[in-house]
């Protein structure tokens, strides 16, 4: 490899001592790559192990339903869209996904978007401007901070995590605003809780606030038949904006806002990741429209998945280990970045690949290793992870 000394590569040294302070603080992380298909046993390095991390809940990534769809697509559509939707890269199979989307959600309209991340940015600056209040919960996704970031002119305001009484503090501060808007994640990333949604649409309701919810994590897992957590309360009719994704349950990749159908067409004229990128690929479409029949049709995936959720809780209980969640999420906390390293890499050695989470991703002293479960870990799997985690947890202390 030639070695770059040019003066442009010599103004980025500064970089090389960012790294090495994330490296000092225990907080610098690598790709991680495997090899095969994304499943429950994968390959890292040669090494075979059990993959506890990925956000594929349903096993759809590589369903033999799904993998057919995806493949139909390319010969009949081809690889790429070729351009943004507005252009030319709109076409009849993605107006087809957002119908059943929108039939699926109990919505009158949605609107597909790159990722789950993209879809944040898409739903909140087309509607908020100046004169305008967004409150949003303290442990919210990155995506739905960085939109609100992004979103000139309003007053931004941060309810402390689930806090009732301190949302409806900040709805109170907010009287005078134009248009409010209140945004939570459905089920929140990093610690598998549920935000308490009914207590959420009826402060909205009764201080008349525009309420979003981002349900990445209860999409295809909540709800009936994977609708999400605003079907789980049965509140649908009453959440006015819901985010979903279809890159983790549904097993593809992308996002969507369901709404209604002007806040479609706002989008469709406004949203900056719509107007800007390229549309979904036909294969991505399709699966997605494949998952969502399945979905549709058969719930076995997932009463599977809570199946060996509350399977793998108790035995993680028994053991010891807190594994106090609402969702298919199980963190285990250990406070320390370094400790969450090494209870990661201990993990692995002994076969288990379960990532650890270290600020910024979560806060300071709350380094985890997060434990993903899917419904296609057998439970022979969920024991020997059991197992391990018992075995790594005396050796560090944490049990």
């Amino acid at each position: 490899m030639v070695q770059n000394t040019s003066q442009a590569s010599k103004r980025l040294d500064f970089v090389k001592d960012d790294i090495q302070q994330l490296k000092d603080d225990h907080l610098y992380q690598e790709l991680v790559s495997f090899s095969g298909k994304q499943g429950t046993e994968i390959t890292i390095d040669g090494k075979k192990v059990l993959n506890f991390s990925a956000n594929n809940y349903l096993g759809l990534t590589d369903h033999p339903t799904i993998v057919k769809a995806a493949k139909q697509a390319i010969d009949d559509y081809g690889v790429g869209a070729g351009a943004v939707r507005t252009i030319i890269g709109t076409m009849d199979i993605h107006q087809e996904l957002e119908r059943r989307l929108a039939a699926y959600k109990h919505t009158e309209a949605t609107l597909t978007l790159q990722s789950g991340f993209t879809a944040n940015m898409a739903a909140i600056p087309p509607i908020m401007g100046e004169g305008d209040a967004i409150i949003s919960d303290a442990l919210n996704h990155a995506s739905i901070i960085d939109a609100v970031r992004l979103t000139k002119g309003v007053t931004k305001k941060i309810y402390q995590h689930a806090d009732m009484n301190d949302l409806e503090t900040q709805l109170k501060a907010t009287k005078s605003a134009r248009r409010r808007l209140v945004v939570t994640d459905g089920v929140f990333s990093m610690d598998g809780d549920l935000a308490p949604l009914p207590d959420i649409v009826a402060l909205c309701e009764q201080y008349d606030a525009v309420l979003m919810v981002d349900d990445a994590h209860a999409s295809g897992v909540f709800g009936k038949n994977g609708r999400g957590t605003t079907d789980h309360f049965n509140l649908n009719g009453r959440v006015d904006i819901q985010v979903g994704t279809l890159s983790k349950a549904i097993g593809s990749v992308g996002g969507y806002v369901a709404s209604t159908q002007a806040m479609r067409d706002l989008m469709i004229n406004k949203a900056r990741p719509l107007l800007f990128s390229t549309s979904h690929p036909p294969s991505v479409v399709m699966s997605c429209l494949a998952a969502i029949d399945l979905l549709e049709k058969d719930s076995s995936l997932i009463d599977k998945l809570w199946y060996n959720t509350r399977y793998f809780k108790a035995g993680m209980k028994n053991i010891g280990l807190p594994a106090d969640s609402e969702s298919p999420i199980v963190p285990v906390i250990v406070g320390e970045s370094e400790k969450a390293q090494e209870l990661s890499r201990r993990l692995f050695e002994e076969g288990i690949y379960v990532r650890a989470i270290v600020y910024p991703t979560v806060a300071m002293d709350k380094a985890r290793v997060r434990v993903m479960i899917n419904a296609t870990h057998t439970q022979a799997q969920l024991d020997r992870a059991i197992e391990t985690f018992q075995k790594v947890g005396k050796e560090l202390g944490l049990i």
